[in-house]
């Protein structure tokens, strides 16, 4: 942690310095590669697009961009840090539609859920403690604090959730990935129903429960996937809380698993060290194989262990999330990365 805050503060130093100095005042990424190069492996290519969701930061500025989700509507909703504009909203051509937020200092993990035909969103903010579900709009509907009747949280800074998880009977499951790295599981009404995991390295705790998801793959056996992201592994949970799989990813710190169709996808926010940009995205079929690492090395494996991948030097800084439109391009917003807005992976 020491090491990361020592990244954070001299990255934002730099960042101030490129906001200053650099051609673009929009923080747009500064490596010499070609304007709009092909990345990834296999079936699964893409032609990046660091320009597309660029905008005046006098108007919608941006610090850590963390996550992102697509509605029916087809916009791109982000999380971002700046308190001017927590919630910013796209267009698939990259213009911000709409804007909200001022209470979400850190705001991080966004869920979307539809509820009767309509949808709304679960923020966690580690920063302020809390998750709140809203509408659309910003409204806030439910707020989740320290969970009482856990005594691990005694002290109120010990609650620092990351993400959450919302099963199909309503269940909420929150994932404390900045704290004790419990998984909190709620009915729909908010009322307690247990928890599980913890930090260590057990094979049902976490070293990092940062970000979590429901597999719906095996339509008979809905399973909760959750990241373990400092032991660069997935963890596969029933709904209940039992450990029935560990997925080893060697040198893939892992953000959340985004899942469409078969494939899960996530942001490899570093391969390797936090005082460096490393970072890539990852493609995995339904056997949980990698099969493409835009921005990084072509996938290997040894006697079935993955060979930890390499940073292609130019496509990313520090990605945190992938959304998947519906023509199956990516959109990636980043942690840490100069203020940089979210790039957009074209599916070649």
């Amino acid at each position: 942690m020491t090491s990361r805050r020592k990244f954070i503060r001299n990255a934002s130093l730099a960042s101030g310095l490129a906001l200053s100095s650099s051609p673009s005042a929009f923080g747009i990424l500064t490596h010499k590669t070609d304007d709009n190069p092909i990345v990834g492996h296999g079936d699964f290519t893409y032609k990046v697009d660091k320009k597309w969701g660029v905008q005046d930061p006098s108007k919608f500025p941006v610090k850590d961009c963390h996550e992102m989700v697509m509605d029916k509507r087809q916009r791109l909703i982000m999380t971002t840090t700046h308190t001017q504009n927590n919630i910013l909203i796209y267009d698939r051509s990259g213009k911000i539609v709409e804007a909200w937020g001022t209470e979400y200092p850190g705001a991080h993990g966004l869920t979307l859920v539809e509820e009767g035909g309509e949808e709304f969103l679960f923020i966690t903010d580690p920063n302020s403690k809390k998750v709140c579900k809203t509408t659309l709009k910003g409204q806030v509907l439910m707020t989740f604090n320290k969970p009482e009747e856990i005594p691990d949280y005694q002290e109120s800074n010990k609650f620092k959730p990351t993400e959450t998880a919302v099963a199909p009977n309503g269940d909420i499951y929150i994932a404390d990935g900045y704290g004790k790295d419990f998984i909190i599981q709620y009915d729909s009404r908010g009322n307690y129903i247990r928890h599980f995991g913890g930090h260590g390295k057990g094979k049902d705790q976490f070293e990092c429960a940062h970000g979590i998801t429901i597999d719906h793959r095996d339509a008979n056996n809905p399973s909760l996937l959750i990241t373990s992201r400092s032991a660069n592994e997935f963890k596969r949970f029933s709904m209940e809380g039992e450990h029935l799989e560990t997925i080893r990813l060697p040198g893939c710190y892992i953000c959340r698993p985004v899942i469409k169709g078969d494939l899960i996808y996530f942001a490899v926010i570093i391969t390797n060290d936090w005082d460096t940009f490393d970072g890539m995205i990852a493609v995995l079929d339904k056997n949980n194989k990698v099969i493409s690492l835009p921005g990084g090395s072509r996938p290997t494996y040894n006697n079935g262990v993955l060979t930890p991948p390499v940073y292609d030097q130019s496509t990313f800084m520090n990605p945190h999330d992938v959304c998947i439109d519906n023509d199956d391009n990516l959109y990636i917003p980043q942690w840490n990365s100069n203020k940089t807005y979210p790039l957009k992976l074209t599916r070649v």
